[in-house]
């Protein structure tokens, strides 16, 4: 009983971990916007000096909105803050905020 109890919390743990993993506020660059099926890629900026790279440009991500209203106040090549959440495999955008 006393093993079964850890392993579901663990399990419970790691699940919480994984989800909050997309919540943190992140920073990048809009790269494309269709309005007709409210997604938008993002080109997201890495945080410090990982990698060096010259551009600090990380991978590009695409994401459905939580709300098509979200995209009206952005356009392509705007530096934006963003949150999201993963939900079935895919990314839904909860939060986009101009910089």
């Amino acid at each position: 009983m006393g093993t079964t109890k850890f392993i579901l919390a663990g399990a419970a743990v790691m699940t919480m971990l994984a989800s909050s993993a997309f919540a943190d506020d992140m920073t990048g660059v809009v790269s494309r916007i269709d309005r007709l099926n409210s997604t938008i890629s993002i080109q997201q900026t890495q945080k410090g000096t990982v990698g060096g790279s010259a551009g600090g440009a990380g991978a590009l991500q695409e994401y459905k909105a939580k709300d098509a209203a979200m995209l009206d106040a952005v356009h392509a090549g705007d530096r934006v803050t963003y949150s999201a959440t993963d939900t079935n495999g895919t990314g839904t955008l909860t939060k986009l905020q101009k910089q």
